[in-house]
């Protein structure tokens, strides 16, 4: 006998309730789109295209690029809006009026891009938020006290005097070769900071540039960068399906264990102290202070909270300041003029000394020094933006830009402003003598970004930068290579594409010259 089939009464009226829900939320999930698409088209910008968006009129993140983003700011000189593809609006602040705004906030970091750096950076200082950036900013601050920072000079020193022996060896008979600075000045920012802030010394100036750790932060840039402007890959399910989120997943892998080496190592050695009862006892360093800092409630941070800034100070500490350095050698050595100026400046430091160490009390005397290296970080930016996402409405520029949406700040373009900035592709350093500044707004230079998420190790990076730049300049001028062209690439941090290739020529040969 045939057994028929027959549907319960019931199961109908379910699937009937079930498509009426899912077709009034995707109603009203379109309404909401709807509006925001709106109040963000109140905003001035470019025709987008119906799928790409504006994504097809940006030549990429490369010297055409930028220039791109300087026509933009020169057309939209406060506040511009785009199109990431069909539904992610960016709203791009570059003006101090309208960025002042987005970083005297409290508003979160933008999922569109920090999201992106989680697997790598984890839940560190860079990408969270609320509370948990609020306890961690409060228990880390100290680590960055001018009482810690004042013995990390003898560190600069001697790291500097292995990049300086490193520069010497491309000087034979008194003739100089050209050289690729910018995997030099990396391996100097690591060997600084492994040493300052994890008192770990691996000797990794002297490993070449193909240093694995700093191979991998390369890469994982270069693959962040990529990312951003594939939009069909920014949700994480689908990126690590493919070759390049695999790649990326194994490097975020290595960079963990290099930081949990370092963890274990310190944890190691702090028991061994208890039980030594030794009597002296250095300053604490960086690592000392995630190890041992407990908040009101005498709560320390976790095995994976101590991992995540490890990683996020073990890339902020070498990266940015490698970019920054690099670049800013770049315009020194492209200047004749202002390179000699910065010589005589150290020359007077340093009058009469045996050492051309530079200490403490050097550093507030390299005025010029210091002008010039702000100089570099306007100019070349090694930060060149950073992402904000709204958690309520904002008015910015007599408009309101609807909660949820993504707030890109430029400081690329901050620093390019022609508004602010009059002829911003000079390398002027006067632009930071005393008087300019005192009638300039301060949100018009913000290389560590501004307000209450600023760059917590500012103080650190510009003294590794004046001492390093004065120390190289006290013994060498240094020359461009004419026949290679140094070309920026925008990526998490400025790089050079093809790197910047420089000779050194000893000082005491090139009067000579």
């Amino acid at each position: 006998m045939k057994m028929e089939f027959t549907w319960p009464l019931w199961i109908p009226a379910v699937m009937a309730v079930i498509v009426t829900y899912a077709s009034f939320k995707l109603v009203q999930v379109y309404a909401d789109f709807r509006k925001k698409v709106i109040l963000i088209n109140q905003f001035p910008g470019d025709e987008p295209e119906l799928f790409w968006g504006n994504l097809r009129q940006y030549p990429g993140p490369n010297e055409a690029g930028l220039a791109f983003q300087r026509k933009q700011t020169e057309k939209y000189p406060k506040i511009v809006r785009g199109w990431l593809g069909p539904f992610i609006a960016l709203i791009t602040v570059h003006h101090p009026d309208t960025v002042k705004i987005i970083l005297r906030s409290s508003e979160p970091k933008g999922e569109q891009v920090y999201n992106f750096v989680r697997p790598w950076l984890g839940d560190g200082l860079l990408v969270s938020s609320g509370e948990k950036w609020a306890r961690n900013r409060r228990l880390l601050t100290p680590a960055f006290h001018f009482d810690i920072l004042k013995p990390y000079m003898a560190i600069y020193n001697r790291c500097a005097d292995v990049l300086l022996d490193k520069i010497s060896q491309f000087t034979r008979n008194g003739v100089s070769q050209y050289w690729e600075l910018c995997s030099e000045i990396s391996l100097f920012t690591l060997d600084v900071i492994l040493q300052c802030a994890f008192s770990c010394d691996i000797d990794c100036q002297r490993a070449g540039s193909n240093h694995s750790y700093v191979c991998a932060v390369r890469e994982m840039n270069q693959l962040i960068t990529d990312r951003f402007y594939k939009f069909w890959v920014h949700r994480d399910f689908l990126y690590f399906l493919t070759p390049d989120g695999r790649r990326f997943k194994k490097h975020s892998e290595f960079v963990h264990k290099v930081a949990e080496d370092i963890i274990s190592k310190r944890r190691k050695e702090l028991e061994n102290k208890k039980t030594e009862q030794t009597g002296s006892k250095k300053c604490l360093d960086f690592l000392d202070i995630l190890l041992t800092a407990r908040d009101e409630n005498g709560q320390g941070l976790s095995q994976l909270e101590i991992r995540n800034e490890v990683d996020t100070f073990l890339f902020e500490g070498h990266d940015t300041t490698a970019s920054a350095l690099s670049w800013t050698l770049f315009s020194l050595a492209e200047h004749p003029d202002i390179q000699h100026k910065v010589q005589a400046e150290i020359d007077e430091v340093l009058a009469g000394r045996d050492s051309d160490d530079i200490l403490w009390e050097d550093l507030q005397n390299l005025k010029y020094t210091t002008m010039c290296v702000k100089e570099g970080l306007r100019l070349h930016t090694p930060v060149p933006f950073i992402q904000r996402q709204l958690t309520q409405n904002l008015i910015i520029d007599n408009k309101t830009v609807p909660k949820g949406s993504l707030v890109c700040i430029l400081l690329y373009n901050v620093h390019h402003n022609p508004s602010v900035w009059p002829d911003s592709l000079r390398f002027i350093p006067e632009r930071f003598s005393p008087e300019n500044v005192e009638n300039r707004d301060p949100f018009a230079f913000v290389p560590f970004s501004a307000g209450p998420r600023n760059c917590i190790g500012q103080n650190f990076a510009m003294h590794e930068m004046k001492l390093l730049i004065a120390r190289i300049l006290r013994r060498f001028c240094l020359e461009l290579d004419p026949n290679h062209k140094a070309e920026k690439e925008e990526q998490v941090v400025m790089k050079a594409k093809n790197g910047i290739r420089v000779r050194a020529i000893p000082r005491q040969i090139a009067c000579n010259l």
